[in-house]
């Protein structure tokens, strides 16, 4: 877990504000609405945004949050072993972390595992223990802080199923967005097809910001 005294810019008394609310870590406020953290006492914009990059770099967001006033963020493809991210690619096979899920999030994940690998025409792998990636880009945040992560890939979390990299419109059917990610609670929700066609547009896309 990650303290939000390790993330810079974000001052002790919104460090105070969000553990006083029942966040004490960065891992906390995924999901969480970015406007009732901002109506904490303390929490200022800038602080907010510095934290929201933080979640990013780890797949994470919170719901709702708004594209920062200034964004001087780079994304480039491939990796350059230059890495702040503490999510990094392992060498955990995805389809035995898949193969270890329970009940319907082993038949989501073998699913998604299928759907991407199609629309990509790459193997997948794993990031950190929980999520599944495709291709690799770098990227580097107006606060400094950079690092490698996937250009799209997939959660099968046990709450919702976050996908990452797409640009998800109205006919992918019931999903819910952050800056970086899409919830979904299952795949029966959406239109395969559609998030199929997503998938392969954002990978053909290549780098081009969260």
């Amino acid at each position: 877990m990650t303290t939000f005294s390790e993330i810079p810019g974000v001052g002790k008394p919104a460090q105070r504000a969000l553990e006083e609310a029942g966040y004490q870590a960065l891992e906390n406020l995924d999901g969480v609405e970015w406007a009732d953290v901002l109506a904490l006492h303390g929490v200022g914009v800038r602080g907010l945004e510095r934290i929201q990059a933080a979640l990013q770099e780890q797949g994470l967001s919170m719901q709702n949050a708004p594209e920062p006033e200034e964004r001087t963020a780079t994304f480039t493809s491939g990796n350059t072993g230059k890495n702040e991210n503490k999510t990094e690619a392992t060498s955990v096979d995805p389809r035995d972390y898949v193969e270890g899920l329970e009940g319907r999030r082993q038949a989501h994940g073998h699913l998604l595992l299928d759907l991407f690998s199609r629309a990509t025409g790459t193997e997948p792998v794993m990031w950190g223990p929980t999520m599944i990636g495709y291709g690799e880009m770098h990227y580097k945040y107006a606060t400094g802080r950079e690092g490698d992560t996937f250009l799209v890939g997939f959660s099968p979390r046990k709450a919702k199923i976050s996908l990452y990299g797409i640009e998800p419109t109205e006919e992918l059917g019931k999903f819910t967005s952050g800056v970086s990610c899409t919830y979904i609670n299952k795949p029966e929700d959406i239109d395969l097809a559609v998030l199929e066609r997503l998938v392969k547009e954002a990978y053909e896309r290549g780098p081009a910001g969260c």
